[in-house]
């Protein structure tokens, strides 16, 4: 591991401790390109609130307005924690390079935290998951994405 990882790893921790002295939740993320901070963030659901304003999530739109850039490719991010399930989407949709954690899933389940028990939730069948999901086509069904070919604007990401 470079000493970039461990300085960048060492800044998420003390923004998530920060965050705790702050009365909000422990985790904290850096998104770094070419030896730069671009962004860093505590996780703010709480202080928002937000239940989608975990650190990684906050970090990736401040990086993405930083770089005025959906596409976030040659950064790593560096978290406090294993991202959850909805964080890990988020970082592919960002196309971040690299990922780099301190605490796992299993650390923050034992914190009270519900990450290793959505990962599992995931695992399973749609149909054996505690969430009901279905799927209703109705006649409209499928004409936005028409509408966003025959668009002229559209961009894959």
């Amino acid at each position: 591991m470079k000493e970039e990882d461990k300085s960048c790893l060492a800044l998420a921790l003390e923004l998530a401790r920060e965050n705790v002295r702050k009365g909000g939740g422990p985790f904290g993320a850096v998104i770094v390109r070419d030896g730069q901070v671009i962004a860093a963030s505590a996780n703010e659901v709480i202080s928002i609130p937000d239940p989608t304003a975990h650190a990684e999530v906050q970090a990736i739109r401040k990086a993405a307005e930083a770089l005025d850039s959906y596409d976030l490719s040659g950064t790593t991010l560096y978290t406090s924690c294993e991202p959850c399930p909805m964080c890990l989407g988020a970082i592919y949709w960002a196309r971040i390079s690299r990922v780099v954690f301190a605490s796992d899933r299993f650390d923050a389940e034992k914190a009270g935290f519900r990450d290793a028990g959505l990962y599992r939730e995931l695992a399973m069948p749609s149909v054996e998951r505690s969430l009901p999901v279905e799927q209703l086509k109705i006649p409209m069904t499928g004409r936005e994405f028409e509408d966003w070919a025959d668009s002229g604007i559209r961009q894959d990401y």
